[in-house]
């Protein structure tokens, strides 16, 4: 298999994280970058013409985009350990607060980059600077969300590390472009969870 990633992108990181918590090293890495255009040239969009990393390119030559659909069929591969959940409620709720996540966090963050952040303008044409600044508001109401859960439990979706934790860890951690730090915005339990998981050798992947 071959996984066509890019360097600092949010979403190929969540699915480096999850093969690093996995423990699996046998997936070619292709590099595609993003700033030369390359996901939009023939080559890249023929595996995904939505022009988006990652895609993970299977055995048999179909591709899978999105980063959850990924790790999805990568955690029937190699279930151990298991990161989205034993049982079916476990399941459930594990993509709950997933989805969560991802849609009121980490789509803000993102958002709020990519029409707000000079770096992002080869990317997003056009921006929209009032919009971002307003997803940037959006979103320090949902970091305020989430500390109140991890206020309730040391992990993202409860008691243990799933990929909830990966995705708002990647989400968190690429809302520095926006300058955002959890302590430095009265968020105690998100900076001191953000800390434990920064501790991971997945973390660094």
């Amino acid at each position: 298999m071959r996984l066509y990633t890019a360097v600092r992108a949010p979403n190929p990181r969540r699915v480096e994280m999850f093969l690093a918590e996995k423990g699996i090293v046998d997936i070619q890495r292709v590099a595609v970058d993003l700033n030369a255009g390359e996901h939009k040239q023939a080559g890249f969009m023929a595996r995904n013409p939505l022009a988006t990393v990652p895609v993970l390119e299977l055995d048999d030559g179909r591709c899978l985009a999105e980063s959850r659909a990924i790790c999805s069929y990568l955690e029937t591969r190699y279930p151990e350990p298991n990161l989205m959940g034993e049982s079916g409620e476990e399941r459930a709720f594990i993509e709950m607060a997933d989805r969560q996540i991802e849609l009121q966090l980490f789509a803000r963050i993102a958002n709020c980059i990519r029409h707000t952040h000079p770096g992002l303008a080869p990317l997003e044409q056009p921006q929209f600077a009032e919009y971002g600044a307003a997803q940037g508001l959006k979103m320090r109401d949902s970091a305020r969300w989430f500390d109140v859960q991890l206020a309730r439990h040391p992990f993202a979706a409860g008691d243990r590390f799933t990929i909830a934790d990966i995705t708002a860890f990647c989400a968190i951690e690429f809302a520095r472009l926006m300058k955002f730090k959890p302590g430095d915005e009265g968020l105690p339990h998100l900076q001191a969870w953000r800390n434990r998981i920064a501790e991971r050798p997945s973390a660094s992947a």
